[in-house]
């Protein structure tokens, strides 16, 4: 009779319960109810914990979301995706450039090149303003004598094994007199502008034999490969770009400490050290000479044209105080590390890279290993203190669990899946995003394979596939068309270029014009050869597995005939892509901001291991990738890149598919707080910029306890 009524009795006092709870449990409407700070803090989900919070050390998204709340560069990226002064209030580019006397030459004229009639001659055309560059940019001039300089080459050599080492080969360098030049801006032509004036064959040849010195027992192999380098180590017309910084004043790291020059020249030297392993080097190799010229005037002279360098100051800076020579000395006898380990102990062992200081807008608080990283707002930030107290950055690595979490307001933002975006867009409790990035899919062909070589067969294969169906049921309508290699939503896309039609019939004709003919089972035949090839793509993406199936039917029905096959990453990568041992692949590129593409188009870059693994070549595109990389003036360089676009887009070494749309999902109570001078607040809709970055005035968000109306 008990055990009766106690089944009785426990379901029913079960029922009161849950009955309770409904009332006092907070819904998703009113989630801050016993917790007012919940308004004031921001949480976010990641699939992976971070891995190491040093601007200058870490590679992976979620470290660097961390790093970009709690560091801060000299620049960063507008609204407009044009630079901008952050601890830099402002800067200026100019040049010095050199040019050496060449004895061994002389003028078309038969005089004999000496330094004082080189400078001469070269003066009496910038001051006749014979040529408006010369006129427009050199400031000044002058005759610099001759030098020498002891110099360490490194040189990257076979070692018994095979294996490349690299091995340090100590010249003399003898440096002849020669002119130098003051310029107001960089001009990449200016030895160009010269040649009337000192001949065509001035830079052809040159007696480096007799003003370079080196050991004579280095062996043949060795010297052959210090040879090649002797224009680098001497070049006859050197272009030094050079930006003035002037920095920030009253800008504290999170500590208390000041920054200035300091801590710009020391994080440029981190990166640089070979001991830290900074995989930000070849951003800063090109430089020469990083010169404080006071505490707030930073000097950055480069040893060659190379204009993507200014976009790697847009990195954090380290703090020179927390990371010099003695504080690293500090660190390691305070933790008591034996000798052996103190002799090996470099920035990457630092527990600054788990306990970070900047001078961003947050400040780093807790780390707990695959649960959640917290930072706190940091009130004494120079531009004033954002809006949400704290920032959690929570690891959640299962997408069904973020998108559970996100619904129960437990975190504030959700990067929804194609096909759930309709579903959030129809639902009136949250705002949501569809944006652009700077990422586009494409099938890239090997153009080293006979049957790829033409370009109107690849752009035959292109009309032949239907894009739009690909963007509307894979998808999901998230994607837009694109015809080229850069990011759509750029100032280097060219727009104007129309999107290659969807053109069986077409592509049949261009086939049959090319010689081929459709033989009785249907496929394209030529010379007793049908048109057949092997498209491929890695495992684990199932949109590039769906591609290969619509593209491998839609080449079929034009008698084109395509095996289709999947491969792990990694073998796809060592066996086929890095190897170039394939016919087509279906990839994609993530892209940044620079419009420089030497390592994915230049010809040079079509060797194993390199990013032009579809073999692309092409003199004028090489001409121009070249002169897009040295080119400083923002108008012409957006020329250049256009003309590139345009040759890209006529070659088809690609089928450029689409660029995704990233869409991004927040609570409708999350709000951009603008004030006007006397603190009035008013509340706005959020916003991405030109970028599709949504976040771009995160320091301005708040929750509000209502939702507003918009």
């Amino acid at each position: 009779m008990l055990v009766k009524r106690l089944l009785l009795f426990i379901p029913l006092v079960l029922v009161l319960l849950l009955l309770q709870s409904y009332f006092w449990v907070p819904t998703y409407e009113n989630q801050a109810a016993g917790n007012p700070n919940r308004l004031l803090t921001y949480i976010e989900g990641s699939s992976g914990d971070a891995k190491i919070l040093n601007p200058i050390l870490n590679a992976d998204s979620s470290s660097s979301n961390i790093v970009a709340h709690v560091f801060e560069g000299l620049l960063d990226l507008d609204e407009n995706l044009e630079l901008r002064g952050r601890l830099a209030t402002d800067w200026n580019i100019s040049e010095r450039a050199y040019l050496l006397v060449n004895p061994h030459h002389r003028f078309p004229d038969g005089t004999e090149v000496t330094g004082s009639t080189l400078l001469h001659r070269i003066k009496k055309a910038w001051l006749t303003g014979r040529d408006e560059g010369l006129k427009n940019y050199v400031q000044s001039m002058e005759l610099l004598p001759s030098t020498q300089r002891e110099e360490t080459i490194s040189l990257l050599l076979p070692n018994a094994q095979g294996k490349p080492q690299l091995k340090d080969v100590q010249v003399t360098v003898n440096v002849p007199a020669r002119v130098a030049f003051a310029l107001s801006q960089v001009d990449q032509d200016l030895f160009d502008r010269l040649k009337p004036i000192l001949g065509k064959k001035y830079f052809e040849h040159f007696p480096f034999d007799e003003l370079i010195r080196f050991p004579k027992e280095l062996g043949k192999e060795t010297e052959a490969a210090l040879r090649v380098k002797f224009p680098e180590i001497l070049p006859i017309g050197e272009h030094n770009p050079t930006i003035v910084f002037h920095l920030r004043k009253g800008v504290n790291f999170q500590d208390g400490h000041e920054f200035d020059a300091r801590d710009v020249k020391f994080t440029y030297e981190a990166i640089m050290n070979p001991k830290n392993l900074s995989p930000r080097t070849p951003d800063f190799e090109p430089i020469k000479t990083v010169d404080i010229l006071d505490p707030y005037t930073v000097k950055i002279i480069y040893k060659r044209l190379y204009s993507p360098a200014i976009n790697a100051w847009t990195m954090g800076i380290l703090p020179e105080h927390l990371l010099n020579d003695a504080a690293m000395t500090r660190e390691k006898q305070d933790r008591g590390l034996s000798d052996e380990a103190q002799k090996s102990f470099g920035m990457r062992d630092s527990q600054f890279n788990r306990h970070p200081i900047g001078s961003g807008r947050f400040q780093f608080v807790e780390w707990q290993g695959d649960e959640f990283i917290h930072l706190q707002r940091f009130d004494e930030y120079w531009e004033g203190p954002a809006q949400y107290q704290d920032y959690f950055m929570r690891i959640i690595p299962d997408l069904l669990t973020q998108e559970i979490e996100f619904q129960a307001g437990a975190v504030d933002f959700y990067g929804a899946q194609p096909h759930q975006v309709d579903r959030y867009k129809s639902d009136p409790t949250y705002q949501w995003f569809s944006s652009l990035g700077f990422a586009y899919s494409y099938i890239g062909y090997n153009i080293r394979k006979p049957m790829f070589a033409e370009s109107e067969i690849r752009k035959a294969l292109g009309m032949a596939i239907d894009v739009e169906e690909i963007i509307q049921y894979l998808m999901y309508g998230e994607g837009e068309r694109i015809t080229g290699p850069y990011p759509k939503n750029t100032e280097w896309y060219d727009p104007s270029l129309p999107s290659l039609p969807y053109d069986p019939n077409g592509a049949l004709k261009i086939f049959a014009d090319m010689g081929w003919v459709l033989n009785e089972e249907g496929w394209l035949e030529k010379d007793g050869s049908i048109f057949e090839f092997n498209l491929i793509t890695n495992n684990g993406n199932p949109i590039r597995k769906n591609i290969l199936t619509i593209a491998q039917n839609a080449w079929k029905k034009i008698g084109v005939k395509c095996n289709t096959q999947v491969f792990e990453w990694a073998v796809f990568l060592s066996d086929f892509v890095n190897t170039g041992d394939f016919d087509a692949v279906v990839l994609g590129w993530s892209m940044g901001i620079d419009p420089d593409l030497y390592q994915i188009w230049h010809s040079s870059q079509a060797g194993p291991q390199q990013l032009n693994f579809v073999g692309y070549k092409s003199l004028r595109a090489d001409e121009l990738i070249v002169r897009i990389r040295q080119e400083y003036n923002r108008d012409r360089q957006r020329q250049l890149t256009h003309e590139l676009h345009r040759l890209i887009y006529e070659d088809q070494p690609y089928t450029f598919l689409y660029a995704p749309l990233s869409t991004r999902v927040l609570d409708k109570k999350i709000v951009l707080v603008q004030k006007d001078a006397n603190g009035k607040e008013d509340y706005q809709k959020i916003y991405p910029i030109k970028s599709g970055d949504h976040t771009f005035h995160f320091h301005k968000w708040r929750k509000l306890e209502f939702t507003p109306e918009f």
